[in-house]
């Protein structure tokens, strides 16, 4: 897949982990940044439950957003902690 793929998804997944997380708009960039660190969080983490990469585009943005919400989760537990 192309980076202007990668990118929008990215930016979907960062997107709603914002919604679902309740967090602040964090600006395009940084959704971008979290939407594609979730996918390839997401993506290791399914591969090691036994799913299949195969599924399309909205598979894709699931476990972008799947992985994000948990990065960002892991994130607020490690900021609470140090604070």
């Amino acid at each position: 897949m192309g980076i202007i793929w990668w990118l929008i998804v990215g930016l979907i997944a960062g997107w709603l982990t914002g919604k679902i997380m309740g967090g602040g708009g964090k600006g395009a960039l940084m959704d971008i940044v979290i939407g594609l660190v979730g996918a390839v969080l997401g993506g290791f983490l399914m591969r090691m439950l036994g799913f299949s990469g195969e599924g399309g585009m909205i598979y894709t943005i699931l476990v972008a957003v799947l992985g994000a919400v948990i990065l960002t989760w892991i994130f607020r537990k490690a900021s609470a902690k140090t604070a």
